[in-house]
């Protein structure tokens, strides 16, 4: 399922929703190489973004000796010959790089066309109407959490890991999560590819539930298929950051009753796809116009 866009108006511009995905996209456009060669990609990837081994061991892999060198021939199958000629490139290129930074800097690296698209789709379909609730500072700060629970959680299941780890899912993740406990029942426009092709509207709560329930049995197969250390999709990051996002929603965050109805449908809705009757918001007239969800 592929949400396209909510029935959720929202009352002010998302304006650092907005800035977040303009971030990650120039990053991708003009700071990565992302038109370069494969090895230009892998080298940028290992000098920026987070690697498991080196939060673990606060340093990084170019400067780690012998016991980096170790990981990064087992990993990656290498002899030590090998190992140590890749610990030298990896010195040269990335000496001055911080471990600690680069837990920030990975929230806004992707690794592919596919990767960005899809990250910025649900951050845009759901981001902008839990902005709308906390206010841009504390939206902002939501976020960097979020995504800093999610790097956590992922990286208690691969400590010794020397794969890096990119990418702003686990901080969405943390997005999602307040936004299925906060909206739980709101419609979201989905695309259904399953034996066909088709759009429908489903609750928040279908959409998200369904997602995170894919995250949590993925993620328990990474684990008992030993790939956890692996490259491919951080399930535990995504299963921490919606974990947190929704356990802090559910203590401080305004939220709708789940058992109230939605909204009225927006006039630019056709009125065979909604789900419900019409009735009054549950926060009463201030959904019924403003920016689009």
């Amino acid at each position: 399922m592929i949400p396209i866009r909510d029935d959720n108006p929202v009352q002010h511009f998302p304006i650092v929703t907005v800035a977040i995905i303009a971030l990650n996209v120039l990053a991708f456009l003009l700071w990565q190489p992302t038109f370069g060669s494969e090895t230009d990609q892998q080298t940028f990837f290992f000098c920026h973004a987070e690697i498991p081994w080196e939060v673990t061991h606060q340093t990084s892999l170019g400067v780690g000796g012998p016991d980096a060198r170790k990981e990064i021939a087992e990993q990656f199958q290498e002899s030590e010959g090998q190992a140590a000629q890749d610990q030298r490139f990896l010195e040269q290129h990335c000496g001055n790089k911080s471990w600690w930074e680069s837990i920030f800097v990975a929230m806004f690296l992707h690794g592919s066309w596919l990767h960005i698209g899809g990250n910025m789709l649900f951050l845009w379909v759901f981001g902008n109407n839990v902005e709308d609730k906390l206010g841009p500072f504390f939206y902002l700060v939501f976020y960097l959490v979020a995504g800093i629970v999610a790097s956590l959680a992922q990286l208690l299941v691969s400590l010794n890991s020397v794969v890096p780890n990119l990418g702003a899912s686990g901080a969405i993740a943390g997005v999602l999560g307040a936004y299925i406990v906060m909206f739980p029942r709101r419609r979201v426009l989905t695309l259904v590819i399953f034996f066909f092709i088709t759009f429908v509207y489903l609750p928040a709560y279908v959409v998200l539930g369904a997602w995170f329930v894919l995250q949590l049995f993925s993620g328990v197969g990474s684990l008992a298929s030993r790939v956890n250390t692996g490259g491919g999709i951080a399930f535990f990051a995504h299963i921490g950051g919606f974990t947190f996002g929704a356990l802090l929603a559910l203590l401080f965050f305004p939220k709708e009753r789940f058992g109230a109805l939605p909204p009225p449908r927006r006039p630019d809705v056709p009125s065979g796809w909604g789900l419900g009757r019409r009735r009054p918001p549950p926060f009463g007239d201030q959904y019924g116009g403003g920016w689009p969800g």
